[in-house]
């Protein structure tokens, strides 16, 4: 067995406009695709990640719930790398989203803090160097 990478990450949005403005318009990730599903009445957003992977965004009549609980299984938090830390927290703050104060990685030494996307679900945005 070869794995060569990550292709996509999918999440599930119970309000996929500010899901789409979020990752595509704020965090500036490029559409692939865009497409409305009739028969399951849902939107599905291919948006391009750097190194080729993507992010979906689906969207559906009635999303399942979230897990309530810290240590439930599931998804924990995407985390994106960026090489201008300051830049990326600066640019969320003007857009009255709420971020952490930055943090530093015990075993790296590499900063990074989170924010949360409009389902709550936690994003990471870690240093990486230029």
């Amino acid at each position: 067995m070869r794995i060569t990478g990550l292709h996509h990450l999918a999440i599930i949005t119970a309000d996929y406009p500010r899901a789409r403005d979020f990752y595509h318009r704020l965090l500036g990730l490029p559409i692939l695709a865009e497409n409305w599903r009739e028969e399951r009445q849902s939107w599905k957003l291919d948006l391009a990640l750097p190194g080729g992977s993507q992010l979906e965004l689906f969207s559906f009549p009635s999303p399942p719930p979230r897990p309530t609980r810290p240590e439930a299984c599931g998804l924990r938090h995407l985390a994106l790398a960026t090489d201008a830390l300051d830049d990326v927290r600066d640019r969320l703050r003007r857009e009255n989203v709420q971020v952490e104060a930055i943090r530093i990685d015990e075993y790296t030494g590499a900063r990074f803090f989170f924010c949360r996307d409009p389902d709550q679900l936690p994003v990471e945005f870690y240093e990486t160097a230029p």
